[in-house]
């Protein structure tokens, strides 16, 4: 490898410019006939790379491509690539959250496993250890994505003859709508499943799907989500607050309306629940939405007359509105 470097060296030095042009022809030609007798792999060691790298600095991209033949060039590409590195290092940005030590996270493990206790009581336990785990993003993430993402959930309502009932809905992120709504006595991963097709027809899916890790997610609900071409984000166990709107959604619905009512069957949940949602979609206020209903409610002036009350839900609630004398 020494013997051709000195060789072309000498060949080239005292050389007019002309000669120069004709002799660089000559070894391209010289080049490709080498190239092609050539084995596959050629151990090149590394003073010989050194020098390659050397010559091979100021050369573009292009000619380097024509004339490498020892080594494929797009290997010799990526050796001047480390090397720039080697010489003018980047500072390293590291981006996301923090790493948490190996010895916190086997902490936070045995604390879980011990107590049975969720993130809150966790966090709280170490504090008082002197240890201040990374804070949470999980609040950056839903804001960021809350165009993209809907939640899912169940919560049980029992009946006048004591039976439980479990209602299913999803909800958007984005204006806090429920998208889709149902009421079974018998929850299953096919009906599940079943329901978050009617939840997305005609590829209204969005990108990522929160949940929590209850088993009724099983495998025919999961192969559903797959083919609709969600991502599920599962949270962390026991930790509702990871699934906040859809938590804040059924607080709502109890307080404001299942708590005021002796539910009679599957067919009255249903009633009363869709009674509700127009209710909530339309004219009741989130201080989330800034003041505003998921469907967008208009302002109405005070020229517009005296305000009147609408009753709602059967006369539980009241939407209050302008109407001219």
């Amino acid at each position: 490898m020494a013997t051709i470097f000195n060789s072309l060296v000498m060949l080239l030095a005292g050389a007019t410019q002309k000669e120069l042009a004709r002799q660089i022809k000559y070894l391209k030609v010289e080049n490709e006939v080498l190239r092609s007798r050539l084995p596959e792999r050629i151990h090149v060691t590394p003073r010989e790379r050194s020098r390659l790298l050397k010559f091979a600095g100021n050369l573009p991209a292009k000619a380097l491509k024509q004339l490498v033949t020892i080594v494929h060039p797009d290997t010799l590409l990526r050796w001047l690539r480390e090397e720039r590195r080697r010489r003018n290092p980047t500072p390293i940005v590291t981006r996301g959250r923090p790493k948490t030590a190996v010895q916190i996270r086997r902490l936070i493990l045995k604390l879980a496993r011990e107590n049975r206790w969720g993130y809150t009581r966790i966090m709280g336990e170490l504090k008082k250890l002197g240890i201040q785990p990374p804070s949470p993003t999980w609040n950056t993430f839903l804001a960021e994505h809350v165009r993209d993402i809907a939640a899912i959930d169940f919560f049980v309502v029992p009946t006048a003859t004591f039976r439980l009932l479990y209602v299913f809905f999803v909800l958007s992120h984005d204006r806090r709508r429920i998208l889709h709504f149902n009421v079974t006595a018998n929850p299953t991963a096919e009906w599940t499943a079943q329901q978050i097709a009617e939840a997305f027809p005609f590829e209204t899916a969005p990108r990522l799907l929160v949940r929590d890790r209850d088993s009724i997610y099983g495998d025919a609900f999961k192969r559903r989500v797959e083919s609709l071409d969600i991502d599920e984000v599962v949270t962390a166990a026991r930790s509702p607050w990871q699934n906040p709107y859809a938590e804040r959604f059924v607080g709502t619905a109890r307080r404001e309306c299942l708590n005021h009512f002796i539910i009679l069957n599957e067919r009255h949940l249903k009633r009363l629940i869709s009674k509700f949602l127009g209710y909530y979609h339309g004219s009741r206020t989130h201080q989330g939405l800034d003041g505003d209903c998921p469907e967008h409610r208009k302002v109405e002036p005070p020229e517009l007359g005296p305000v009147v009350s609408v009753p709602l839900v059967g006369g539980l609630h009241h939407r209050y509105t302008r109407t001219a004398a």
